[in-house]
C-alpha cells in the first residue's frame, strides 16, 4: 500500500511539472508573439536592393548599368547601357521578318532568338502568322532615330515615343517589335493590341519568356506610351511573375522609376 502511495505521488509530481513546463512554454510563446507583433515595420532591417549600376554618367545624369549582358538587364529613362556596348551572341531568328535580308534589325541575342521562334511557332498552330519587325539597334542607329523624332515632332513627343541613345531596350538585343502578316494598318500601331494577334501576344508571350514592355495604363511608370508590339525577353520565370502580377519591369525591380527614385 505504501509503495502504491509513493508511486502515485511521484506520478502526480511529474504530471504537475509537465503541465507547468507546457504552460511556461505557452506563455513564453505568447510573449514572443506579442513582441513580434509590436515590432514596427521600420525597425525590421531590409537588405538594400542590388541596383546593378556602376555609377552615374556625368554627361547624361543617368545610372550606368553594370550587368549589360544579363537577360535581366534593366534600362529605362533613369538607366543606360555602358558606352559602346554591343550585345554578344546576336543571331537571326528563323521567322518571318519585315526588314530586308542582312539588316541588323533582324537580330536578337541567342536565347531570346530561340524563344521568339517558339512563340511564333505556337501562334502559327493557332492560325496566326506573326512577323518580326525590329530587334537589335546600335547606339548610332537609336541616336539617328531619336534625333529625327525630335526634329520632326519636338522633344516632348520624342521622349514619349522614342528612347534616347543608350537607354533603348533594342540595344540590349533582348527586344523585338512584332506585327501580324497581311495587315500593315496595325504595324507599330496601338491598334495592334486590339487584333487577334495582339491579344494572343498579350495572353501567351510570357510562356516563352517575353513581356509587353510598355503596357497600357502604365505610362506614368514606364515613361512611354502603350506599345503592344514591343516584346522584351526576360526568361520564363520572371515573365510569368510579371504577367500574373500585371507589373511592368520597373515594378518588378521596384526602383528607378517615377515615384521610386533612389
Amino acid at each position: 500500500m505504501k509503495k502504491f502511495v509513493v508511486v502515485l505521488f511521484i506520478l502526480l509530481v511529474l504530471v504537475g511539472c509537465t503541465e507547468t513546463n507546457v504552460l511556461k512554454g505557452t506563455m513564453a510563446d505568447k510573449r514572443l508573439g506579442a513582441a513580434l507583433l509590436a515590432k514596427k515595420p521600420f525597425e525590421i532591417e531590409k537588405n538594400e536592393p542590388d541596383y546593378n549600376t556602376a555609377g552615374i554618367n556625368p554627361e547624361t545624369g543617368l545610372y550606368i548599368v553594370d550587368n549589360e549582358t544579363s537577360m535581366l538587364v534593366y534600362v529605362n529613362k533613369y538607366r543606360e547601357l555602358p558606352e559602346g556596348y554591343t550585345p554578344p551572341d546576336l543571331t537571326e531568328p528563323d521567322v518571318l521578318h519585315y526588314s530586308p535580308v542582312g539588316d541588323n534589325r533582324r537580330l536578337l541575342r541567342k536565347e531570346a532568338s530561340e524563344a521568339l521562334v517558339s512563340l511564333f511557332e505556337a501562334a502559327e498552330t493557332d492560325g496566326l502568322t506573326l512577323v518580326a519587325v525590329s530587334g537589335y539597334r546600335s547606339y548610332e542607329r537609336q541616336q539617328a532615330i531619336y534625333a529625327s523624332n525630335v526634329a520632326s515632332k519636338g522633344q516632348a513627343h520624342a521622349d514619349q515615343f522614342s528612347a534616347k541613345p543608350g537607354t533603348s531596350e533594342h540595344q540590349t538585343g533582348l527586344a523585338m517589335d512584332v506585327t501580324v502578316q497581311g495587315n500593315d494598318d496595325v504595324l507599330l500601331s496601338q491598334s495592334f493590341g486590339e487584333t487577334e494577334a495582339g491579344q494572343y501576344i498579350k495572353e501567351n508571350a510570357y510562356q516563352y519568356g517575353f513581356i509587353i514592355r510598355y503596357p497600357e495604363g502604365k505610362e506614368t511608370i514606364t515613361g512611354y506610351s502603350y506599345e503592344p508590339w514591343h516584346l522584351r525577353y526576360v526568361g520564363k520565370d520572371v515573365a510569368t511573375e510579371i504577367y500574373l502580377n500585371e507589373w511592368t519591369l520597373e515594378e518588378y525591380f521596384g526602383f528607378d522609376y517615377p515615384g521610386r527614385e533612389r
